[in-house]
């Protein structure tokens, strides 16, 4: 089963269940609250909304400019509500879109890829953004996950503050933990604006990184297969 997903409408947000820490490794889940507003989820204590609003002025000032002008008179709230949706994947649960699998698929045991899943996320260095799209297979074992799901995990991870290396370590730990596929690829291709817009300053490059698991990881050829289908060989 292949799927593209170029014409792939906005994925909604969700939040239930348990949370995994955004760090490089599954281990440190803990629950998610149940009550709206409590900041259990957060990995440090959180300022209060005036304080972020406060802090954005600060920035503001330090590069020259006035808070206090018309245009950026607003431009702290602005900017503390885009975070809030820019950064939602702290809140939600990447385990909770693969709860639910289907077993009547008539047998199918064959591989089943998502292509050109775009994602946006931010580099935890600069907290500048870094884009791109995700190519992700499974080899399913006792049934599939609905085809919104995979790029769902996707999405709550890239909606924190990343690297591309640990994004792709928590996709793959994600998946491979709560739906324990026969093998999972991932192969991720992002542009990184530090890299584009600073720094080095070189416009339009690629960085790729790629993880295989079970049956992908021990046969080249389903390797060479996922590579050939996402258009890398």
């Amino acid at each position: 089963m292949l799927v593209d997903t170029k014409t792939s409408t906005t994925l909604s947000h969700e939040g239930q269940g348990t949370i995994l820490n955004n760090n490089k490794t599954p281990e440190n889940l803990h629950p998610f609250p149940a009550v709206e507003n409590k900041d259990e989820w957060a990995l440090c204590e959180r300022p209060s909304r005036d304080e972020a609003e406060a802090a954005v002025r600060t920035l503001i000032k330090w590069i020259g400019d006035n808070p206090d002008r018309e245009g950026l008179l607003d431009t702290p709230k602005r900017v503390v509500r885009a975070y809030e949706d820019l950064y939602h994947g702290y809140r939600e649960d990447p385990s909770a879109p693969l709860a639910r699998t289907f077993e009547e698929v008539n047998g199918y045991k064959d591989m089943v890829l998502l292509r050109d899943v775009e994602f946006y996320s931010a580099c935890e260095h600069h907290m500048v953004p870094f884009f791109g799209k995700a190519h992700i297979a499974y080899y399913p074992r006792n049934g599939v996950v609905g085809l919104s799901k995979l790029a769902r995990v996707i999405d709550t991870f890239a909606r924190r503050l990343q690297t591309q290396e640990t994004l792709t370590s928590q996709i793959m730990d994600a998946i491979e933990t709560t739906l324990a596929p026969r093998g999972v690829a991932l192969l991720i291709e992002a542009e990184h604006m530090c890299m584009s817009m600073r720094g080095v300053q070189k416009k339009g490059v690629s960085t790729v990184t790629s993880s295989f698991t079970g049956v992908f990881e021990n046969d080249i050829e389903k390797q060479n297969r996922f590579m050939t289908l996402v258009g890398e060989r």
